[in-house]
């Protein structure tokens, strides 16, 4: 088994609160009065009353060249995920002691708003005293799933390795990423709902020596499974133009919820013997408030089940891929029985689905 004993984040210091989305839209967006109050109600119906930035409202003022928004990316996702890691394994919540760099096997790094060569984890470790052997997977391009497929691939590894430890770091700065230019209906959705997140988590394997440090019930990851619906390229993700990364972000995500993301975990439920009746609670990406009550109308269950969930999408938004281990920390912190079980889900670009099924062990 693969157990997820730590989660850390890293909080950006420049906070919008949703009760001055006004003027915040007339910096991102210069537009007529007329065309502003028509598309309030999108920010007003988004169920996000804050969001957290790398940059200040005035750098929204200036317009940005692809290389400054991604020369801003390098530099704050190094500071940022440094913070995560550093959170992550120093976390007196989860750990009775903290964990060494040394110790870490591997590095999945997963983000989709920014690029870099030598990738983000390359960078990380010339400022922290992780072995020199490290392996390191980046993972790119997987949108608001990349958090999920993270933490499958460090399930797999630690099921190949177990003595292994693995950290995935998710670090997802989308606010870099709103072009004032951008007139499409997607963009305005987009800038609703994204925020700038950043999480560690930290997954040993059943025979790592760190097991003894984890201080409280933690979950276990048992089975994955991932799912692509083909031909669906057009639902989610980046266009690339010279000012940088436009966002693709289609009407039908909550209908795709309730066909593709229904066949999936129906499947996913029948092959684990589990039925949403005998899960307390989900993991769930809040990719929105509509993706969130589509998940409801398909599991028949009521929102308590995804309390997290909207909790992390009230006081933080759309974080991408770091989204869901938001939602994982919070359900960590609680006291979950042993023997517990749930489910971790998140939807991303392709158009895609990734599952796991938890349990919660001593």
């Amino acid at each position: 088994m693969s157990f997820i004993t730590s989660v850390g984040v890293s909080l950006p210091v420049y906070e919008l609160h949703q009760k001055d989305i006004k003027s915040f839209i007339q910096h991102i967006f210069p537009r007529e009065r007329r065309e502003v109050e028509r598309l309030l109600p999108v920010f007003e119906h988004a169920s996000v009353e804050k969001r957290q930035f790398v940059v200040p409202m005035d750098w929204f003022d200036k317009d940005h060249t692809f290389q400054d928004r991604n020369d801003t990316y390098v530099e704050q996702a190094l500071k940022h995920s440094l913070h995560a890691v550093d959170d992550c394994l120093k976390n007196d919540t989860f750990l009775q002691e903290q964990i060494p760099y040394e110790a870490i096997d591997m590095i999945i790094f997963v983000s989709s708003t920014g690029i870099a060569t030598p990738t983000i984890d390359a960078r990380m470790m010339n400022e922290r005293p992780f072995r020199d052997d490290v392996k390191r997977v980046p993972l790119w391009g997987l949108g608001c799933a990349g958090g999920g497929a993270g933490m499958s691939r460090a399930m797999e590894y630690t099921k190949a390795y177990p003595d292994a430890n693995v950290l995935v770091v998710c670090v997802e700065l989308c606010s870099l990423t709103f072009q004032k230019d951008d007139h499409r209906k997607s963009n305005f959705i987009g800038a609703a709902l994204f925020g700038d997140g950043i999480s560690a988590a930290l997954v040993l394997g059943e025979q790592s020596p760190y097991l003894t440090q984890k201080r409280k019930v933690v979950p276990k990851m048992q089975t994955a499974s991932s799912k692509l619906k083909k031909e669906a390229l057009d639902v989610m993700g980046w266009n690339i133009n010279n000012d940088g990364f436009q966002v693709v972000f289609a009407r039908s995500i909550p209908s795709l919820v309730e066909s593709f993301w229904k066949d999936h975990v129906t499947t996913f439920l029948e092959r684990n013997d589990l039925s949403p009746q005998n899960i307390p609670f989900f993991v769930a990406h809040p990719g929105g408030k509509k993706v969130l009550q589509a998940y409801e109308e398909v599991l028949q269950c009521s929102s308590d089940k995804f309390k997290h969930s909207y909790d992390v999408l009230k006081n933080h938004g759309n974080m991408s891929s770091a989204t869901v281990l938001y939602v994982l920390k919070k359900w960590m912190e609680e006291e979950q029985e042993i023997g517990t079980t749930s489910v971790m889900a998140a939807l991303g670009p392709g158009f895609s689905s990734e599952l796991i099924r938890l349990e919660w062990s001593s």
